[in-house]
């Protein structure tokens, strides 16, 4: 009998090393503006250290102030995976701290993406491992569940599935299907490629702005001396 809502599943199919580690040093906005601005979790998760995340999402939805699943998605993901823990937002308790963090970083865990709140969140300017959460409270969680681990959860307003591709930096973090990185990734180099020439454009004063008149002459702007 399934029990719904209190299940783990232990398997999950993830992307190539390669392909995950090709969007490393991608700025998220190069990604973001070739998946038509859409899949970019809630600017109210934010980062709370400046390293870089970039693995695969190993999901859990938990019940509020609780991180029993949480615990468990520890002991269980694999290094390069990114845990991602649905607290439906809530900011009363926090679900994790330095304790988890550290564990989390010996095992080789890419980092955290809590729609939720964090403790300890002064250790954590100190660590090589990124976290992004809404908010710090020092008030810490029970054990006591439900929740489930691997399955499709909700995290700032984006839909997250096991296995997909999370990128994030200063700006905040997106999720990207794996079927569609592929194509993702070429598009996104190809959008930094082109970033750096208009920066040396700029530099040279030699940016060609002919564009801004035209697509105002084009949606019918009247401009009035």
């Amino acid at each position: 009998m399934s029990n719904v809502g209190f299940r783990i599943y232990t398997k999950i199919e993830r992307a190539s090393k390669e392909l995950v580690e090709g969007f490393k040093g991608l700025p998220t906005p190069n990604i973001a503006d070739n998946m038509n601005r859409f899949s970019c979790v809630h600017a109210e998760i934010k980062p709370f250290n400046e390293i870089q995340l970039l693995g695969t999402a190993f999901t859990v939805k938990s019940s509020t102030a609780d991180n029993l699943l949480f615990h468990k998605a520890l002991d269980i993901a694999q290094p390069g995976d990114v845990i991602v823990v649905d607290v439906q937002g809530d900011v009363v308790n926090s679900v994790t701290g330095e304790i988890m963090m550290r564990y989390a970083m010996s095992k080789g865990i890419a980092g955290f993406l809590i729609d939720g709140a964090i403790r300890d969140s002064g250790a954590l300017k100190e660590l090589e491992f990124p976290v992004y959460a809404r908010a710090a409270n020092p008030k810490g969680p029970y054990k006591d569940g439900p929740g489930e681990i691997n399955v499709p959860v909700s995290c700032g307003g984006v839909v997250v599935n096991p296995g997909d591709i999370l990128v994030g930096d200063a700006d905040g973090v997106v999720v990207i299907s794996p079927e569609d990185a592929p194509a993702i990734l070429e598009k996104a180099r190809a959008t930094f490629a082109k970033e750096a020439g208009i920066f040396k454009a700029i530099k040279d004063g030699d940016w060609n702005r002919s564009w801004v008149d035209e697509l105002l002459e084009l949606k019918g702007c009247e401009i009035v001396d």
